[in-house]
């Protein structure tokens, strides 16, 4: 009897690959770091047990046919699953899981990164030392957003926004976050206030973004919403990019309706709308979110653990549907 074969999608840290081969299966990857191209994925999923995917792979009817009967499980390596169609996979009764909660520090961590490089222009002064262009201290010189009392704005309160609130402490920032749902956390130890969008918006200096992305939130920042900010603040992405409207970010950036942004993610990734890379009052990272070494063989492992309990008909630690 053959192996059932699990499919990864491009290459991975490595305790995924050890975990489901001592497990007894077939793992067949992409060895590559870039996706694999559509028709490649189609070409290669047929007879799959189990699929492992990356944001980038887009799961739908047309793949899970594709697939076949013996599909039993799409494992994504993130935290997010918008790339899976979910009520698809849960009529061909195809397991859907993800890795939640092993990034919360690294994205916090990144999005820390980016706040203090945005505000204190960490970015635009080293393309100005390495260009020679800087002719020595001056008093006008790059100057930026002291995050000393200022107030910063979660849009989003769960593990996430939760994690950048509470890091916000050394620099004895106020808090504001908007959520469905209140932020014990936030609420006792920083004394943060649930506010409207609206009022967020208003008080922002730092407007940080930490929604998973869904009908809902996509486009939730564009043009209405620059317009409401203070020409001061900042604007920062470690979520999903469409929840940014990145034409309106161009023009909130170009214009100086806003003063700055620092993004992770993008609305048409990895493409970046025309003129965003040209404006200098902006950071731009490739994604770098759960880019930490212990953060990736985590997920990894996670992945694993999820596709070795539903090919041996366990329950999945963390299921979707």
């Amino acid at each position: 009897m053959s192996k059932p074969r699990v499919l990864i999608t491009r290459r991975v840290p490595p305790p995924a690959l050890e975990l489901l081969r001592n497990a007894g299966f077939l793992v067949d990857v992409f060895d590559q770091d870039d996706p694999p191209t559509r028709a490649a994925l189609l070409e290669r999923v047929p007879g799959a047990a189990a699929l492992v995917t990356m944001l980038s792979e887009r799961v739908d009817a047309e793949l899970l046919a594709a697939a076949g009967p013996s599909l039993r499980i799409v494992a994504n390596f993130a935290v997010g699953f918008d790339n899976i169609d979910v009520p698809a996979c849960t009529a061909r009764q195809v397991h859907v899981t993800n890795t939640p909660g092993v990034l919360t520090d690294a994205t916090a961590d990144l999005a820390w990164a980016l706040i203090l490089s945005v505000a204190r222009r960490v970015v635009e002064g080293d393309r100005l030392v390495r260009a020679g262009l800087w002719t020595g201290w001056a008093p006008m010189q790059l100057l930026g957003l002291q995050l000393t009392g200022a107030t910063l704005a979660l849009i989003g309160g769960g593990r996430i926004g939760t994690a950048v609130g509470l890091r916000s402490q050394g620099f004895g920032m106020r808090v504001v976050y908007v959520d469905d749902k209140p932020s014990p956390l936030l609420d006792e130890r920083l004394g943060a206030q649930r506010v409207p969008l609206s009022d967020a918006l208003a008080a922002a200096d730092v407007l940080s973004i930490h929604v998973p992305l869904t009908p809902q939130t996509r486009h939730m920042i564009g043009a209405a919403e620059f317009a409401a900010m203070k020409p001061t603040a900042i604007l920062i992405n470690t979520a999903r990019g469409p929840v940014v409207d990145e034409a309106a970010l161009v023009e909130a950036l170009r214009h100086k309706r806003i003063a700055a942004a620092g993004f992770d993610v993008y609305e048409h990734e990895p493409r970046l709308t025309p003129g965003l890379a040209e404006l200098p009052n902006v950071v731009l990272l490739p994604h770098l979110g759960s880019a930490a070494t212990a953060t990736r063989q985590k997920m990894s492992q996670m992945v694993a653990q999820n596709v070795i309990a539903v090919l041996t008909n366990q329950p999945p630690p963390n299921p979707v549907n």
